[in-house]
């Protein structure tokens, strides 16, 4: 058993697979030691065969899986696509593949839980077993046993079978259009890009002092550049709780850095933050950024939020969806506040499923019991 390492073999595949009006596809990665995650190993499968690609093969051209990909007459079928569809972003240039169907989004309508896993799927919908022997694998390391190509292979060949037993469900159950667009959402490229500018928001600042703020976000903003440039890690670079002690120590000299002793970074670096955090000292308050404290919800709303929430609950048992795919805790609290509230509970399928009960339930139209073992009951009361 051996993977495609010729662009040739590889683009007689993609040619064939083009033919076919679903492929299924999942990929091995590392990203440990890198910035952007590296791809290992692609396996494919069509109705009648499944192939293992190593993109780490001297000379291969990957550009016939990109056709792959792009085609837009071809469906391709993943399982929590979100690694793998911002592996394909960068592979395919800031495109992505469409269309697209993801097993673990679909499941969720399907009364198979909030993030449930493959392996699940694959239990009970193709009583069928995954060989678990090389889940701890290193991908990047070459030759691959028959063993490891087997266990890779095996997540696409069983993906068809979870594939179509999903979909007859989905269209028997008339959810189509819900799936396809949580599917749509997938497409959004801010999901598979870091903008520097926003990645401080992914530490926990909790000083909200102007000038703290503005050297948090300056050097977030350098690290994840470096970083980039690099293709390292960002903790590699600084790691968080090391910025934030930057932020806190501001060091205006190369010597004042090197006096904190946690801190180690090289010489060009060093000079770097050292610059940086000059330039924000010099900045004149006016310019500097204000983190305002979040309003207070009004009192009383978090009864209504609890109501919302065993409601919300009630739902998606009733529907048999994920409760996280209708409304999220973010959500009951807006909703709470206003009936109009900008949030997708209030839209579409969300909205006939909960939306439209949770409104009711505010306007004291609809009340909640417990009916003995049958657990809550929804009682419509006269406006």
């Amino acid at each position: 058993m051996q993977p495609i390492t010729a662009t040739a073999d590889l683009a007689d595949l993609c040619s064939r697979l083009r033919q076919e009006a679903y492929v299924t596809i999942d990929t091995e990665f590392m990203r440990d030691r890198t910035y952007y995650p590296k791809l290992c190993l692609v396996q494919i499968a069509g109705a009648a065969e499944a192939v293992a690609v190593d993109p780490l093969a001297s000379g291969l051209d990957m550009a016939p899986f990109v056709e792959l990909l792009l085609d837009e007459r071809v469906l391709k079928v993943l399982h929590a696509s979100r690694q793998d569809m911002e592996i394909f972003y960068h592979l395919c240039g800031g495109r992505l593949p469409r269309p697209v169907f993801d097993t673990q989004v679909a499941a969720q309508v399907c009364g198979f839980g909030e993030e449930v896993a493959y392996e699940t799927l694959v239990t009970k919908l193709t009583k069928g077993r995954l060989d678990k022997s090389s889940r701890f694998t290193d991908w990047s390391k070459r030759p691959l046993t028959d063993a490891q190509l087997r266990y890779a292979l095996g997540d696409v060949t069983h993906l068809r079978v979870v594939y179509e037993k999903l979909a007859q469900r989905i269209e028997k159950a008339g959810r189509t259009a819900w799936i396809e667009a949580e599917f749509e959402n997938l497409q959004d490229s801010a999901l598979y890009v870091q903008d520097p500018e926003t990645s401080w928001q992914r530490l926990k600042v909790r000083s909200k002092e102007p000038r703290f703020v503005a050297i948090v976000r300056a050097l977030a903003r350098w690290r994840e550049l470096k970083a980039r440039a690099k293709d390292v890690p960002r903790q590699r670079i600084l790691r968080d709780d090391l910025l934030m002690e930057l932020a806190a120590n501001r060091p205006r000299s190369v010597e004042q850095l090197k006096d904190l002793p946690r801190i180690s970074l090289d010489r060009e670096s060093t000079r770097e933050v050292v610059d940086l955090v000059a330039g924000v000292l010099a900045r004149p308050e006016a310019e500097l950024p204000r983190l305002d404290a979040p309003e207070p919800p009004p009192k009383g709303i978090g009864p209504t939020v609890d109501l919302l929430r065993v409601l919300l609950k009630h739902c998606a048992e009733a529907s048999d969806v994920a409760q996280r795919l209708i409304a999220s805790t973010a959500d009951l609290e807006a909703l709470a506040q206003d009936d109009e509230a900008p949030v997708p509970a209030l839209k579409g399928w969300r909205r006939r499923t909960f939306g439209e009960q949770a409104l009711k339930l505010k306007a004291g139209r609809l009340a909640l019991a417990v009916d003995g073992r049958q657990g809550v009951r929804l009682i419509e009361l006269e406006g």
